[in-house]
């Protein structure tokens, strides 16, 4: 049997306060409550019984006088409870609150002889009905109590919160990205101020982003140098080698030469896309010959399947650019055969090769890694989730259940067209 499960707001802190301090307010009140009842009860009644007892002595000191016992007193009298009847036979004098005539009154009975009962009464109309006001006082002042401090209580714990979801959204854009957030709490940028414990959260996630955004600006900045700088060694090492004899080992340089101008080309995109400068150029594109057009310019055996074609608003530069890269990695780290397969906006690379490294399925490419003493996968990867993000597409890595890797790549939905339909419209 499933259990029931409760409303997503229930697991709101505000919630679970409210709740807390209504348990507690209740819990509070009736023992308030309980203990105010009973002393004031104790009191009305003993003072009821005193004045039952003081007129029993009056009356029992007549009767043994034998002179007329007065109208509220008598022998075996018509309503006296039962059990103060009882006590009277047996020789003990007692006093008991029941009711006579539908209404409350106060007894007391003592022994008169020949196992009777002398008992007298009178009216304890006044003292219950103090009693029931006093308990309708206690529920209402109970209830207010309750409501008042838990208004109160609700509004302390929302300014609580308020300030917990916004330093929650900040972290959340620090994570989309997004550096320059910052929570610039109140009390925690004025150390003269008591600092509670969210402001020092805040604080503390202030500073984690200055200095995250300050190694990260630092990173890029000599990512950028770096490539700039080799970039005219590796231009004059470029005509130096083109300059060389023809042979085997002229081949060896220029290859060398041709990889590590890639590499520098590839640092220097990384660059631009960790600075977030890059700009899109939109244009109406069919999404199949562009695919072609990249299989072919790979020089790869890659096998196009088209299951459905569109037209596609994006960048047709940057898109190329993530398809070469997913196709080049297919082939340098899977094994073939290796199909593109579009259908719709979605495209899908997959080699059968042993298919992506853990690592890489749960958080992504990353640069130059390598596990196991394998080659990794470069920046090949990291370009296509790069400029994937640029074109506001979705880049997804998984495996196959059969084996080999598979890359989904989903494009944006919006500008999407059927093959043949005009830009202008249907």
């Amino acid at each position: 049997m499933r259990r029931p499960r409760l409303p997503h707001w229930t697991a709101t802190l505000t919630w679970k306060a409210a709740a807390f301090i209504a348990v507690m307010c209740c819990c509070l009140v009736a023992l308030l409550g309980a203990l105010v009842h009973v002393s004031v009860t104790e009191q009305t009644v003993g003072e009821a019984r005193d004045r039952a007892l003081g007129r029993l002595a009056d009356v029992t000191a007549a009767y043994e006088a034998g002179d007329r016992l007065p109208p509220d007193a008598g022998v075996d009298p018509p309503g006296l409870p039962p059990r103060l009847r009882e006590l009277a036979a047996d020789g003990k004098r007692g006093t008991m609150v029941g009711e006579h005539d539908a209404r409350p009154t106060m007894w007391a009975a003592g022994p008169a002889g020949g196992g009777r009962a002398l008992a007298v009464q009178f009216d304890y109309a006044q003292g219950a009905h103090a009693i029931d006001a006093l308990d309708r006082a206690i529920v209402w002042s109970s209830a207010l109590a309750i409501g008042v401090t838990l208004l109160v209580g609700v509004f302390a714990v929302n300014r609580v919160t308020r300030r917990l979801h916004a330093t929650a959204r900040v972290a959340r854009r620090i994570s989309a990205g997004d550096l320059d957030a910052r929570v610039n709490d109140p009390r925690a940028q004025d150390p003269t101020r008591p600092q509670d414990e969210v402001a020092a959260v805040a604080g503390a996630l202030d500073t984690m982003a200055s200095s995250l955004q300050g190694k990260l600006l630092s990173e890029q900045r000599f990512t950028a140098d770096v490539a700039h700088e080799l970039r005219t060694p590796l231009t004059g090492l470029h005509a130096a080698a083109e300059l060389l004899p023809p042979g085997r080992p002229t081949e060896l340089v220029r290859d060398r030469v041709a990889t590590l101008r890639t590499l520098t080309e590839d640092l220097l995109e990384i660059s631009r896309l960790d600075a977030r400068t890059e700009r899109l150029e939109l244009d109406s594109e069919p999404l199949a010959p562009l695919a072609e057009r990249v299989v072919r310019a790979s020089g790869t055996d890659t096998e196009v399947r088209v299951v459905r074609g569109v037209r596609v608003e994006t960048d047709r530069r940057r898109l190329e650019r993530v398809l070469g890269n997913l196709v080049a990695n297919a082939h340098k780290h899977g094994r073939g055969p290796v199909v593109l397969t579009l259908d719709g906006p979605v495209v899908t690379v997959r080699d059968h090769g042993d298919g992506y490294p853990g690592y890489l399925v749960e958080h992504g490419p990353q640069r130059f890694r390598t596990e196991g003493g394998t080659k990794g996968h470069g920046l090949g990867l990291t370009i296509a989730l790069g400029q994937a993000e640029v074109l506001g597409a979705r880049l997804e890595f998984a495996n196959a259940p059969d084996g080999g890797a598979v890359a989904t790549l989903t494009l944006p939905q919006d500008g999407l067209k059927e093959p043949g339909v005009p830009d202008g419209g249907a």
